[in-house]
């Protein structure tokens, strides 16, 4: 039992992030960013931020974690195809597990909510 133990920690410490909680970088998005992207994955638009009643600063970063962190440990849930409730519910685990600030946390869920009601 303790041979499968070792690898399954290794595992999860290889997930978890610093807990600074701030992550830089540029996400590539074609010729012009403002409509390039991941049509599963699309970028914030002011669209999303005045369809969901939420700030795009707070949509850009929710976008950023989404797509830096998410991926690390899973494969990506795509967030249309994804019930809210079950994002609700998954999303407080998994920042805890990638060691992310709750705002991260708020700012993931409020960019699904935001692709969501495009």
């Amino acid at each position: 039992m303790k041979i499968l133990a070792i690898p399954a920690l290794a595992l999860l410490s290889a997930c978890a992030g610093s807990g600074s909680g701030s992550i830089s970088g540029d996400i590539p998005a074609g010729n012009d960013p403002e409509v390039g992207g991941i049509s599963e994955v699309p970028n914030p638009s002011a669209e999303m931020a005045a369809k969901s009643g939420k700030p795009l600063s707070r949509l850009q970063r929710g976008h950023e974690v989404y797509m830096l962190k998410c991926g690390e440990c899973h494969e990506y849930m795509l967030p249309k195809e994804v019930d809210i409730l079950d994002w609700e519910d998954a999303m407080p685990k998994m920042i805890r597990h990638a060691g992310l600030a709750s705002s991260d946390e708020q700012a993931v869920l409020d960019y699904v909510i935001g692709v969501k009601a495009l």
